[in-house]
């Protein structure tokens, strides 16, 4: 297998774009990232999207894309994961240029979601849920993660005030990012205050949807070596799944998938989490949050939301988080996220991320999440 390297990264503003189609959005973003790459055409496009189906009316999104970006017959797919459906485009780029089927590849994550009214993207949204055992039930994503939550809460003995900290840092750190959705900051009364959603569930915990896309362009690491451009090495690429339903789980407090797919990355880059200078995990809320710093091996079982109380997830912590502002303050356009994710780490390692740049970051690693943990895919990002 081949090393591959990150050559071009492209994104939009996370927003509620009425003046652009799904496919401006996604081509906005793709030809900013072949812009970056110094490319000129690719040999194949992934493009990563859960809904376009229903919430667009619109299918066969790899030529749709494709099409438009003057792409016209190169391969192209789409690809469906959930809510990591965007690094599954990615993993697939990786797999396809590093197999040496592919030279060059273009990995795009887009979703278009507040076209359609709010009770019809929840619906859309719990689709990605079990449907004879959790949406049939009437539950929907902010009901499931809120019983995980509150469950958490009661084995570990943590109060809601522990979970401010995740909000605070995310929106903080979105000031700084001009393609994030939110650029207020917050603070521990304001989450304290916050409209409750579904119990412990507040608007602070919660990501909101939006509309975006990123890219990001995948080729052989020794052609990036070549041609004396910058360089980004994928190191590792990793994906597991686990039941789609939470009570089929053995322990709903243990992200199974998070963990094999983080032990299979750190194997293959041959590190451990000591070894991550940031993390840009899937803070859809903030329960998703803490269970992935502990099953990535950056906190211990129940103790997450220490780390946050003691500011070790800022851009100056131990382990940075939601650099960008992540899910929760960027936004969490759900089939870009992956994207966006893997564009943000990129940013980090090329020292690009003003106001919130992680100090001598070499290694980042992203984490998407799809469902409420039955997908997930885990890459490793290390300067060359």
């Amino acid at each position: 297998m081949r090393e591959v390297a990150v050559i071009g990264i492209g994104q939009v503003k996370v927003d509620e774009s009425w003046d652009k189609s799904l496919r401006e959005l996604a081509g906005d973003a793709a030809l900013s990232a072949l812009l970056d790459s110094g490319l000129q055409r690719v040999d194949t496009v992934y493009v990563g999207n859960m809904m376009s189906g229903s919430a667009n009316h619109q299918q066969h999104l790899g030529a749709y894309i494709a099409d438009w970006i003057g792409m016209r017959h190169a391969e192209a797919i789409r690809l469906e994961a959930a809510c990591s459906s965007g690094s599954a485009s990615f993993r697939t780029a990786v797999m396809a240029v590093a197999s040496g089927q592919v030279q060059t590849a273009l990995a795009v994550g887009v979703e278009k979601m507040t076209d359609s009214p709010g009770d019809e993207i929840t619906a859309q949204l719990a689709t990605a849920a079990d449907a004879d055992w959790e949406a049939d039930q009437g539950l929907s994503f902010v009901a499931l993660n809120a019983l995980i939550m509150r469950r958490y809460m009661y084995e570990y003995g943590w109060g809601k005030e522990a979970f401010a900290p995740f909000a605070v840092n995310a929106h903080a750190n979105a000031v700084h990012n001009p393609f994030a959705r939110f650029h207020e900051p917050t603070s521990i009364e304001k989450y304290l205050k916050a409209g409750m959603i579904a119990d412990p569930i507040n608007l602070m915990d919660a990501s909101a949807i939006g509309d975006g896309a990123a890219a990001a362009v995948v080729v052989p690491l020794d052609l990036v070596k070549s041609a004396g451009r910058r360089v980004i090495r994928v190191i590792g690429s990793a994906a597991a799944t686990d039941t789609i339903a939470i009570d089929h789980r053995k322990d709903p407090l243990w992200l199974k998938a998070a963990y094999e797919s983080g032990k299979q990355a750190y194997s293959q880059a041959g590190i451990t989490p000591a070894d991550i200078d940031l993390f840009e995990l899937h803070d859809a809320f903030s329960i998703m949050a803490t269970l992935s710093l502990e099953a990535n091996g950056f906190a211990e079982r129940g103790k997450g939301p220490q780390l946050a109380l003691d500011g070790e997830i800022t851009p100056t912590g131990k382990i940075p988080i939601a650099t960008r502002g992540g899910l929760k303050a960027r936004g969490h356009p759900v089939g870009a996220t992956g994207m966006y994710q893997i564009v943000e780490v990129v940013q980090q390692l090329r020292g690009e991320a003003a106001g919130t740049q992680v100090e001598g970051a070499r290694i980042g690693m992203s984490q998407n999440i799809g469902g409420s943990g039955s997908n997930i895919i885990t890459h490793i990002f290390q300067t060359v």
